[in-house]
């Protein structure tokens, strides 16, 4: 009886626990595209991506300001960097096999590690 109560109270907690998580990975999601639009100058995204939603594999493709000092990171939902690429090439095509489906989202990182660009993208399988 005491077994299957901490178990529940366990179960219970690990949920809460796992919705708290994806509460602070949306934030996190949020303040990451807030901050790197902050210029107000709606200027041009420096990567283009395709296909969204992406379903086997997904492109990136630099279309402006290349340089091969980036960092390029994706994340998932909760914040776990699923993918780096330190020097990253001018195309990139990133298989998603290992990839569950939900969203993600991209870091364009300078070579200070100063946040240049983030976006969001979906994975359906």
């Amino acid at each position: 009886m005491i077994i299957s109560v901490c178990f529940t109270n366990f179960t219970i907690l690990k949920q809460i626990f796992y919705i708290f998580i994806f509460i602070i990975g949306l934030n996190f999601t949020s303040l990451a595209q807030n901050n790197s639009s902050a210029s107000g100058d709606g200027a041009a995204k420096l990567i283009k991506l395709y296909p969204i939603p992406a379903t086997t594999a997904i492109n990136f493709d630099f279309v402006s300001g290349y340089d091969k000092s980036f960092s390029f990171q994706v994340y998932n939902f909760t914040g776990k960097v699923v993918y780096e690429l330190k020097n990253p090439p001018q195309k990139i095509n990133l298989s998603l096999a290992d990839f569950s489906r939900g969203f993600y989202y991209y870091q364009l990182r300078d070579k200070n590690g100063k946040l240049i660009e983030t976006v969001r993208f979906l994975v359906i399988k």
